[in-house]
Parts: C-alpha cells; structure tokens; sequence
C-alpha cells in the first residue's frame, strides 16, 4: 500500500508506493522537489521528516549521523516506511 506524504509548510500531498523514491514519487504526482545528483551526495534536496519514517535505499548518504538522528533525509534516495509529514519548503506544483 502506498505511504501518504504531507509536504509543509505548503501542504502539497501525494502518495509514495513502496520501492519508489520519494522525490520520484512527487515527481509522478507534479510536485517538484529540489534535487540535482539524485544518488544521495550532493544534498540539494535534503528535507527534515517531522513525522513518520523514512529509510535511505543505500548505507552511505550524504547526511551525518547527527543528522539522520535530528530526521533529515535525502529524498532522492529515500522512500516511506509510513505515512510522512516532511519539511520541503522549496516544493512546488509542477501545474501552477
């Protein structure tokens, strides 16, 4: 079943289906997330899960421990392990 994802401050929603990334997963729903490198090291999309969880698809990412322990999360390699509230307030409708 797909995960539920609630993007603040604008609240723009879409669903996440499991093995999809969360920036592809918007992608598909029109909402554009920064992002440039999508394989986890550049951090241009980095965003801050405020509720839920979300697990990274490779060991490596490019966020600290710290960081990971705080709820940053690199949505290009990222996808939803429950229903997310994210912080992403550079997210945008692709159809505005």
């Amino acid at each position: 079943m797909p995960c539920t994802v609630l993007l603040q401050p604008g609240g723009l929603r879409f669903e996440a289906p499991a093995g999809r990334s969360l920036l592809l997963a918007a992608q598909d729903a029109g909402i554009e997330l920064p992002s440039s490198c999508r394989n986890g090291t550049c951090r241009t999309c980095l965003a801050r899960v405020v509720e839920g969880t979300a697990e990274h698809r490779i060991e490596w990412p490019g966020v600290t421990r710290e960081e990971r322990a705080e709820g940053w999360i690199l949505p290009c390699i990222a996808e939803a392990r429950s229903d997310l509230v994210i912080e992403a307030p550079l997210a945008a409708s692709m159809f505005d």
